[in-house]
């Protein structure tokens, strides 16, 4: 009671009153700090403990990966891998037979030469970026090639349906000394292994740097009777007729470099 009477004394004066609202608001029992601070200590220990069996677990895992050994391959799996080695060159024989299948087709007047049936415009870019590979892999060879392009001339577009005896076709198609070869897949194909280079052996070779000085390797010029107009004036008639020298472009083939 003695330090309840204090207190009322000390109350009475209001100057103290601050004092003792700051000593009532921090007079807390003192087995609280040590609740809370053995609860903090309990939580911690706990976490630890589950860390350290998650640590167990994984270095149990680690032993585990490093103390298994990988049994060395029987006899007899060693004799099938052996037997499976030279299943490159198969391959590559595969390859060359599938493009060399159809022997039948053959485009007539051509025994000496290559012939590329292409297109130089960009609408599609598969497809031009295609014919570009193919002539570009034939020119590395130095070979005269007899570039048709049938964006210049519908008449190749023709000639090349009737000869395969297909509605469509996809481009660009090869022929070698008239004997029919494939697309672009093919042509890579057959550059791959080598074979392109033995079946170019033997064809007429241009020097190095040559460009036509006709129509600088553009294959056509203006036709010479219309001028490229494709119309010609029938002095019989007296009327404008359609030239019949030219293509629907007015342009005929160069008489230098693809004759």
């Amino acid at each position: 009671m003695a330090g309840f009477s204090d207190k009322l004394e000390l109350s009475e004066n209001p100057k103290s009153s601050i004092f003792i609202r700051s000593l009532t608001m921090y007079n807390k029992p003192s087995g609280f700090y040590n609740s809370s601070f053995e609860s903090m200590v309990s939580a911690g220990s706990s976490i630890k403990g589950k860390v350290k069996k998650l640590c167990s677990l994984f270095e149990s895992s680690k032993t585990t990966t490093t103390t298994t050994k990988v049994s060395p391959p029987d006899e007899s799996q060693s004799l099938s891998i052996s037997k499976l080695k030279p299943a490159k060159s198969f391959a590559a024989d595969s390859r060359v037979s599938s493009c060399l299948d159809d022997v039948s087709i053959r485009l007539p007047g051509t025994d000496d030469r290559v012939v590329i049936y292409f297109t130089s415009l960009r609408g599609i870019r598969r497809t031009h970026e295609d014919c570009y590979a193919v002539r570009m892999i034939i020119r590395g060879f130095r070979v005269m090639v007899d570039e048709r392009d049938i964006s210049m001339d519908s008449a190749y577009k023709k000639e090349l349906l009737n000869v395969l005896g297909k509605k469509n076709v996809s481009l660009p198609q090869v022929f070698i000394r008239g004997k029919y070869i494939g697309g672009a897949e093919s042509v890579k194909q057959l550059h791959e292994v080598g074979e392109l280079a033995r079946m170019l052996k033997g064809l007429p070779v241009r020097p190095p740097g040559y460009v036509c000085e006709m129509c600088g390797d553009a294959r056509f010029i203006p036709c010479g009777e219309c001028s490229g107009s494709r119309k010609i004036f029938d002095e019989d008639d007296e009327k404008l007729k359609r030239c019949p020298e030219c293509n629907e472009n007015g342009l005929i083939r160069c008489p230098t470099c693809c004759s």
